[in-house]
């Protein structure tokens, strides 16, 4: 079967670098461009942390397309560089990519590459929403000209991971970007942080993985180290994954175990609230148009990351 292409929109923190991995390294996908949004950490980091994952994947022919540096709306913002370094990819020291970016904004990419090849083109959008809400203005018939949006943002359970308690960190950092995406497609698939909670790479599997005696396992390795320090400290079992599993869902559906489908929105407003998903539980008559993923193979998850590390 003929390998099906990808638009990969991402803020490049380590979860970021891993989930681009699988996608460069699975045989039913194509990565035909990487659209850089600032979120995770600045997109003068991120641009960057993109193509050393190209260099290290052996893809330097993938375009990379810069693009938003804020959100929509201006206000204050924490970047998450606790998590991920303060470079967004562990404070990585052995960088060896050339970076060279499109002059071409990445809601131009997106929209013009949507209509060239309309119902061809999954986008799987791994940060902040700001490049899909811009391309949404460029081009309204996006939702339709997509064959596929797969998600990682929002909290289910109003489980968040910022300063807006009940808001997941995609979300939280451009909630007017994420509304105009939820509101524009009548299907988009999601990955949340709640997803993210329960599937982890417990230590022992995280230890075996970046164990492996190759170049991309070692990468791996140093680029979570950072970010496992963050996390066991806070007593965690495991590395946390969240856009891996997103990709995870858009390569491979069938890893998918449980998803539940809802009518969603999200909140522009409130103290605590701004950028949480909203999801309605049968008392709206507006149709389903968010299928929020809540189970996956954690088996077939880690198969990916040994497939990407070992290719």
């Amino acid at each position: 079967m003929r390998p099906e292409p990808l638009i990969v929109d991402t803020d490049a923190g380590v979860d970021d670098a891993l989930a681009l991995m699988l996608a460069l390294a699975h045989p039913g996908a194509e990565v035909v461009a990487v659209t850089a949004v600032g979120g995770n950490v600045p997109l003068e980091h991120v641009v960057p942390n993109v193509f050393e994952v190209l260099h290290v994947m052996g893809a330097e022919g993938v375009p990379v397309f810069p693009g938003a540096r804020e959100p929509l709306l201006p206000g204050e913002r924490v970047h998450a560089t606790e998590f991920h370094g303060e470079d967004g990819l562990g404070d990585y020291p052995d960088r060896r990519a050339r970076v060279r970016p499109e002059p071409e904004p990445a809601a131009v990419a997106i929209a013009r590459r949507a209509r060239e090849r309309p119902g061809e083109l999954t986008l799987v959008a791994l940060g902040p929403l700001t490049n899909l809400a811009l391309a949404l203005r460029l081009e309204p018939e996006l939702p339709r000209l997509l064959r596929r949006l797969v998600v990682m943002g929002g909290a289910h359970t109003a489980r968040g991971n910022t300063p807006h308690w009940a808001a997941e960190f995609n979300f939280y950092y451009d909630p007017e970007a994420a509304q105009m995406a939820v509101q524009a497609f009548e299907e988009l698939t999601l990955v949340t942080w709640e997803t993210t909670l329960a599937h982890p790479i417990l230590w022992a599997e995280h230890e075996a993985l970046a164990a492996l005696d190759t170049p991309r396992a070692r990468f791996y390795a140093a680029v979570t180290r950072t970010t496992r320090g963050f996390l066991e400290k806070r007593g965690l079992p495991g590395l946390l994954i969240p856009d891996p599993l997103a990709m995870a869902a858009a390569l491979e559906p069938g890893l998918v175990t449980s998803a539940e489908r809802h009518r969603g929105w999200v909140e522009t407003c409130g103290a605590h609230t701004r950028g949480q998903l909203v999801l309605d539980h049968g008392r709206s008559a507006e149709p389903p148009n968010v299928r929020v993923v809540t189970g996956l193979d954690r088996e077939g998850v880690r198969a990916l990351f040994h497939r990407a590390l070992t290719g």
